[in-house]
């Protein structure tokens, strides 16, 4: 059975329009960004280097933590080592005893040849041999020195405070020579994270031209004033925005010819320990400004066939579909370049509810700007 409303005289009732949020196109500048992958690294990535072979004695760190400056990191069996340093001491001992005899003979020889009582030549071969077993003294501490040195190399300490990464070697291992480990770890100080990545050309004379001041001295090795540097924002792998933001240390002063690339550095403050190095991270920096951008919300932007489009509120509250050209994204907007003007009022929300000359009853959308 079929149910109609009548009213009193008998017409069928027409159902209200359907209340449908609408928006209204603003204008607003909008800057413009460009975004690079890079990769971070430590303000200092010092790496901890076997410079002795021989087997890992011990290992006094947990992997991942942090270090101080002296601490004490890896041990080498310095048992060999402390034989050599044992043959060296002897080596000087024996070199100290040429040097008292030697100088014993040259004390007798001196007086009888100021008497005349032995030969010039006696007296200057009894000086040569002194001298020479001073020589021979030096050069037996010089390699006791060396040894000594080369001992010390067993134990590696940390030569600065930092981050430590995962070692290289385990206890056992023979380490200090090819094919076994020799740069063993990496401590790395993480206060301030340094982010390389590549820029191509035409975008390096677009930022030279808007930041001419800090990328010029830049390139030219002279020291930038902060406030005449780009200031670089740095998305990281969840897509959130690094809460500070970082500066252009250097742009490389050579462009690499098969790719037509420079690299380049910023420095972001990092004093959360927060980032590590050898992480991922898109750098946005802005390139431009576009002024008076007709902005409208994403959300309000369809996609028919790849082509976006939005639907018109006309003043009879009716329903036209209008294609348009979009722009850059900024934050939770979208730049129309083509197809709209300011004061227009289009759907916000249940635009697929609706069709072309469908008259509707408007009601302001809630919208707020919001993103970075």
């Amino acid at each position: 059975m079929l149910f109609s409303c009548k009213n009193d005289g008998g017409a069928t009732k027409a159902a209200p329009p359907l209340k449908i949020p609408v928006i209204e196109v603003f204008q607003q500048d909008v800057p413009v960004y460009s975004e690079f992958i890079g990769q971070t690294y430590g303000r200092q990535d010092i790496p901890i280097r076997a410079r002795v072979d021989g087997f890992l004695e011990g290992i006094y760190f947990k992997e991942g933590e942090r270090v101080r400056k002296g601490q004490l990191l890896y041990k080498i069996e310095p048992q060999s080592l402390n034989a050599d340093l044992l043959a060296s001491e002897s080596k000087v001992a024996e070199a100290e005893t040429y040097v008292t005899n030697a100088k014993s003979d040259l004390n007798r020889v001196k007086p009888l040849a100021e008497m005349n009582a032995v030969s010039k030549s006696e007296l200057d071969n009894a000086n040569a041999r002194y001298k020479s077993a001073l020589s021979q003294l030096e050069s037996a501490k010089a390699n006791m020195k060396i040894t000594q040195i080369s001992l010390s190399y067993s134990e590696l300490r940390s030569p600065i405070n930092g981050l430590i990464g995962i070692t290289k070697a385990k206890v056992g291992e023979y380490v200090g020579k090819d094919p076994n480990p020799v740069i063993l770890n990496t401590v790395s100080k993480i206060d301030t994270i340094l982010v390389r990545f590549f820029i191509t050309e035409s975008v390096y004379l677009k930022m030279a031209r808007m930041y001419s001041i800090g990328l010029k001295d830049a390139v030219e090795g002279k020291k930038v004033k902060m406030k005449d540097k780009a200031k670089l924002e740095m998305i990281l792998a969840d897509g959130t925005t690094f809460k500070y933001k970082g500066v252009t240390d250097f742009v490389d002063n050579n462009i690499d010819a098969s790719t037509g690339s420079l690299l380049a550095q910023a420095s972001f403050p990092n004093p959360d320990k927060v980032l590590r190095p050898g992480l991922f991270a898109k750098i946005r920096v802005k390139m431009d400004i576009r002024k008076d951008a007709i902005l409208v919300p994403q959300r309000a932007i369809q996609f028919v066939q790849g082509k976006p489009n939005v639907l018109i509120v006309d003043s009879n509250n009716k329903i036209i579909f209008k294609a348009v050209e979009v722009g850059v994204k900024y934050k939770n907007l979208w730049e129309v370049k083509e197809g709209l003007k300011t004061g227009d009022k289009i759907v916000f929300e249940g635009a697929q509810k609706l069709r072309t000359g469908v008259v509707i009853n408007p009601v302001k959308a809630d919208f707020k700007v919001i993103g970075n």
